[in-house]
């Protein structure tokens, strides 16, 4: 469905489309880019209040003995040096806790002292040795291990937003018994219960409750060191209510939006508020007026005249 999907495409463009007007009698001025549609529709969120959380910077020479990760996939023994103490081929720490009992310096072919770091097993005790290849001046603030989550990172982010009020603006929800994708609704308010550990390409659960209906689910979340920034907290949750910066949008229209939805009749920015950016816009005239297409991932589309929603197909 173009309004759960197409709210993942915040980046992610360069679907080969056909130009629809040909043969439709419209004559084609101008192909809009997706810089055009965001600087001609507007962004919403010149009109919320937007959260930014805390940085973390801890850094390998501040970790203390004792520092907590999560394993969030097996494939993490790759990472791992060969032991007489296990087979790493049936190593299966996923959902484990490693706790960081210190470093060693050894050399790299060039003779650098470059950082071995050590982790033991909660569970059963074995210890397991990363070499970095770094010395340990050349760690920098927010370095990190693939597949292993910083518990600390998991508490700094819970101790900013659990027990709090926030207004969802994603509709990519996900059920938290089994981390599957489900529609769900934006522009409302929530309740975060908590933070947990999430997988090895978003760090982060926000486990959350909907304040009008009590429902119950979560979204995945990256973190202060990743390149996903379209699922950072503050480009899903806003502290202010984004229905106050739309008063000229009816509430049968605001309910649409929450869910997703379009009908005929509506704006530009109504249909943006509930479908997401467009990946593509045809702009061109016929003697009935100005007409316009929104293509949207799948082949879905939006057909305008004149700014007002005339046809589509989702």
């Amino acid at each position: 469905m173009v309004n759960r999907l197409s709210v993942l495409a915040w980046g992610l463009y360069g679907v080969s489309l056909l130009a629809v007007s040909c043969g439709t009698g419209i004559e084609v001025t101008e192909h809009v880019t997706d810089k055009d549609v965001r600087k001609a529709i507007g962004q919403m969120e010149n009109h919320q209040r937007v959260v930014t959380l805390d940085s973390f910077t801890d850094s390998v020479p501040a970790w203390r003995s004792g520092k907590r990760f999560w394993v969030a996939d097996n494939q993490v023994r790759q990472l791992f040096s060969i032991s007489n103490d296990y087979n790493l081929d049936t190593v299966n720490l996923a959902g484990h806790v490693l706790e960081y009992v210190g470093y060693d310096t050894g050399g790299l072919y060039d003779n650098r002292l470059t950082v071995n770091l050590k982790f033991r097993d909660s569970e059963d005790g074995k210890t397991f040795i990363y070499r970095t290849g770094k010395t340990i001046d050349e760690f920098k603030p927010g370095f990190s291990i693939p597949m292993l989550i910083d518990l600390d990172l998991v508490d700094h982010i819970a101790r900013q937003v659990v027990n709090k009020d926030y207004y969802i603006r994603t509709p990519i929800w996900y059920d938290r018994q089994n981390g599957q994708m489900t529609d769900g609704r934006h522009f409302i308010k929530v309740h975060i219960d908590s933070v947990q550990p999430g997988n090895a390409v978003l760090p982060m659960r926000l486990l959350f409750t909907t304040c009008d209906t009590g429902e119950k689910a979560m979204v995945w979340m990256s973190d202060n060191a990743s390149t996903m920034h379209g699922r950072d907290f503050d480009a899903m949750f806003v502290a202010s209510d984004p229905r106050l910066a739309y008063p000229s949008i009816t509430d049968a229209n605001w309910d649409r939006i929450i869910n997703g939805q379009v009908i005929v009749g509506m704006t530009k920015e109504e249909c943006r508020l509930a479908l997401g950016t467009p990946q593509r816009i045809n702009q061109g005239h016929d003697p009935g007026g100005v007409r316009e297409y929104w293509y949207y991932d799948g082949g879905a589309y939006l057909f305008f005249v004149d700014g007002l929603l005339n046809n589509y197909r989702l």
